[in-house]
């Protein structure tokens, strides 16, 4: 093999001894040699080419496997020569002709700026143990440095690198579910994203309205609780950084929720997780199991993320009463009117002037059966306005279906109060359309219910905790804002439908009014018998209630001896309240094109609505969170207790039980109490401010005249008395404030 001559002294001075004095040459300042034999210098890096391989020495470049040599006096590293000797002791070095041929001629003379270097710093690697570099890889990184994975078309910054378990996002497995296939990953996605509040709401401290949200204006709550501004602009970067779209939506502010629309390839990568196509029960959905994995920089901002998962979520709580039971069983089923008078409604109560909101996950109205329905009740037809959730909408079927929830639901709420206004807020059954359609109707400022029902639910253990969380913070949003919330509780008993002791959701969140189930026997406006409702022998449903296993005991019930949860954390009771559920003496109602009689707690939570819809316009304001209110007051003289029957694990009693809460209702003695804490409230305010605390109470005594000098001090400690519960009102909190 012919030798490598050697680089001319003219070009290369060798290295000094003095390693101190020694220099890396600057790359620009090197000029190419001119070629000698078939030996060329390597240029600078951007205009040299390697030598191309010959025979079987082709020389590639691994990083992993060769170490780098110690940079010589110029700068160059030949190809097969060992490491150099420590720079003090360097000698000028002579290329070896162990296995390497000598390039070609021309190499040399290529031009400089129409090649690529050969990778700089790197010493020559034996041909035989090493693999040749990927191709348009500039300067390999070692083996230990793991390069950053793509994402979308770009490269994930290293804020973004970090992840974190979104706390509570975790979702089981779906039971007997049949895989199919993963998601296409050009799919169309779209996501909630539910961020934190700008400032927590403030709890009530006041007898009456204790543990409660305080009430805030509309203004007051754009001001201060609706999202955060900065958590909005994280999730726009956040979404930027992963191709997703922000779906505009002039409610998101309020609503605390923003719209991302993405593939599936893109959601995955975005949020950590794993997409698939399963069937359960024939029908195929999109799922997802275990937890979701956000960046870290979103840790204590995003509060949920709904919609990866499309499987259903809730179930509507309506019975319809067998043929069977209907010719063998007594008394008798009822007009939603004969309820409502039953219970002691108002005379000539309307709603006039209110609007109760719907929520409906499923199924569609007829008009041609409403009109048919209250012309046999003589009444007028409602006003009936629909709204699209996630694009849900009127979808009535020619049988069975969820149209008895939905007929059932208006025909009842229509008929107790027929001056109200109905909206319907449709929605697809998945915990996104759930929470998406809540938050839609609490902030709907066109149609302004005052009162919403809900007839959807499922047991506790098949949600996760973010989306409980989320869609009970949306429910003291509504407290917040004076917006009313009645919850069916379930139709299958203490169970729940599946094994064990459990409540259902959202009835069992602290801030709604969860609605239990009796049978009725009643004649006109005299209630013969009123039980617990319990078919389950007869498999025809059974009132639910319990003991919630994720939301604490709240502070109005803990005088009303609920029993311990079963497991670890809960405490809060359900239900709140009852009324008329089992379908044996249920409501007449029309759907499907005739007449039938349907039950259930479904039935409870409109009957309610209807209730509220009556005091706030009795009232002249609304009456919101009734919870703190019931629970303080004296019940035995506005509810009908409840204190035979069971509904499985639980027997009712005297006082609130897990079976029917504390009653049906009287609503003639009922709406009063409703008023009285507000009422007060609302009065007193601004007497108080000048009433109130150190001097300025007596001199507002002194200005009464000839009273100053003969009253005597017990008349101003009485007058300071009278005042004090207004102390607590927002108006004196302000006043005192400033002093």
């Amino acid at each position: 093999m012919a030798k490598s001559p050697r680089i001319k002294s003219e070009s290369v001075k060798p290295p000094e001894s003095n390693a101190e004095s020694l220099k890396p040459p600057q790359p620009l300042s090197v000029k190419p040699p001119e070629p000698t034999g078939g030996s060329a210098r390597a240029f600078e890096p951007e205009s040299v080419k390697p030598p191309e391989p010959t025979g079987d020495s082709a020389r590639a470049f691994e990083p992993a496997s060769v170490k780098p040599p110690e940079p010589t006096g110029d700068g160059v590293s030949a190809l097969s020569v060992k490491p150099p000797e420590p720079i003090g002791s360097a000698k000028p070095r002579q290329l070896k002709p162990r296995s390497v041929k000598p390039p070609e001629p021309n190499v040399a003379a290529a031009k400089p700026r129409s090649v690529k270097p050969p990778e700089p710093n790197v010493a020559a690697a034996k041909p035989k143990s090493v693999k040749p570099p990927e191709p348009n890889v500039v300067a390999a990184k070692p083996k230990s440095v793991k390069p950053p994975e793509p994402v979308g078309d770009g490269v994930k910054s290293p804020a973004l690198r970090a992840r974190v378990l979104l706390p509570g996002s975790e979702k089981s497995p779906a039971p007997k579910a049949v895989h199919v296939k993963a998601t296409p990953s050009k799919s169309k996605i779209t996501v909630s994203v539910i961020v934190k509040r700008k400032e927590p709401l403030k709890i009530n401290q006041r007898v009456g309205r204790s543990s409660g949200p305080v009430r805030v204006t509309r203004a007051e709550y754009m001001k201060h609780h609706a999202a955060d501004p900065s958590a909005i602009k994280l999730v726009k970067a956040f979404a930027k950084e992963f191709n997703l779209k922000v779906e505009d939506d002039p409610t998101q502010t309020a609503r605390r929720t923003i719209k991302l629309t993405g593939t599936a390839a893109d959601i995955q990568k975005a949020f950590g997780v794993s997409l698939d196509q399963k069937k359960i029960g024939g029908v195929e959905y999109r799922v997802r199991e275990g937890g979701i994995h956000l960046p870290a920089s979103l840790t204590g901002v995003v509060e949920a993320v709904l919609g990866l998962d499309n499987r259903p979520q809730a179930q509507p709580h309506f019975r319809v009463r067998t043929r069977r039971r209907a010719a063998t069983t007594a008394p008798t089923s009822h007009t939603p009117p004969q309820i409502a008078q039953a219970y002691k409604w108002p005379a000539n109560a309307s709603g006039a002037g209110q609007t109760i909101g719907i929520i409906e996950l499923g199924g569609g109205y007829s008009q041609a059966d409403l009109n048919a329905y209250f012309k046999s009740l003589s009444l007028p037809a409602p006003a009936i306005t629909t709204v699209s959730v996630n694009g849900g909408k009127n979808a009535p079927s020619k049988k069975g279906g969820s149209d008895g929830e939905v007929m059932l639901d208006i025909e009842v709420a229509s008929s107790v109060a027929p001056g109200a206004k109905i909206v319907m807020y449709f929605t697809p059954n998945t915990d996104q359309g759930f929470a998406d359609a809540i938050t839609t109707a609490i902030h709907d400022t066109t149609n302004k219910p005052s009162v919403i029902s809900i007839s959807w639910g499922g047991p506790e253990s098949t949600w996760t905790a973010q989306a409980m969380t989320a869609m009970d913070a949306a429910c003291q949003s509504a407290a917040a804002l004076g917006v009313t919330i009645t919850v069916a509780a379930g139709d299958n008993g203490s169970s729940d439908g599946i094994k064990g002791a459990n409540v259902d959701f959202p009835a069992s969140s602290p801030h709604v009014l969860a609605c239990g189930g009796t049978k009725l026997d009643a004649s006109g406006s005299t209630i013969v018998s009123e039980v617990v409702w319990n078919e389950l022998a007869l498999k025809d449903g059974a009132t639910g209630g319990g003991v919630s296993n994720f939301f604490a005991l709240p502070s109005w019930q803990a005088n009303a001896k609920v029993p311990a949860p079963s497991g670890k954390t809960g405490g809060r009771g359900v239900p709140d309240v009852a009324g008329n559920a089992d379908p044996t003496t249920g409501y007449q109602v029309r759907y499907d094109g005739s007449p039938t009689v349907l039950g259930g707690t479904s039935a409870v939570a409109p009957l309610w609505a209807g209730l509220v819809a009556i005091a706030n316009q009795q009232l002249g304001t609304q009456v919101g969170y009734l919870n703190p209110i019931i629970y303080t007051a004296k019940p035995a003289a506005t509810f009908n207790d409840i204190t035979v029957g069971n509904n499985g694990a639980f027997s009712a009693g005297p006082g609130w039980d897990a079976c029917t809460g504390l009653g049906s209702p009287n609503a003639a003695k009922l709406i009063p109490l409703l008023a009285a804490p507000s009422a007060t409230a609302a009065k007193k305010p601004k007497k108080a401010a000048k009433t109130v605390k150190g001097k300025k109470p007596a001199r507002t005594v002194r200005k009464a005249g000839p009273v100053k000098k003969t009253a005597p001090a017990k008349k101003k400690a009485t007058t300071a008395k009278k005042a004090a519960p207004a102390k607590k009102s927002k108006p004196v909190k302000k006043k005192s404030g400033k002093k």
